[in-house]
């Protein structure tokens, strides 16, 4: 582990597939990653829990495909994953780790 980092550094980390967190969090075990560019085929998505139907039904609409790119997600100690972004305190604060 790595810590004392800038949220630069952090970023950096982040496009390399690793994981980050700040020390000054109150939850420990918490961390973020950087989602990998994806496509999911169109046969794929009708069957995706994470979907309402209704946006499903838009997808097939559109082609059916889904592009996922250029995300951040912070996983929770019991493995719940959220999208994320940065605050201005995280922006600014030098006590990033990079986990990995």
């Amino acid at each position: 582990m790595v810590e004392n980092q800038n949220f630069g550094q952090a970023i950096e980390a982040l496009k390399e597939g690793k994981r980050v967190a700040r020390q000054g969090w109150n939850g420990k075990g918490m961390f973020i990653f950087q989602q990998v560019p994806s496509e999911i085929n169109e046969e794929i998505v009708p069957k995706m829990q994470s979907l309402p139907q209704t946006v499903k039904d838009e997808f097939a609409k559109r082609g059916g495909s889904i592009r996922y790119k250029n995300q951040l997600a912070m996983v929770y100690p019991d493995n719940t994953v959220y999208g994320w972004v940065a605050s201005p305190s995280d922006v600014l604060e030098n006590d990033w780790c990079i986990l990995d």
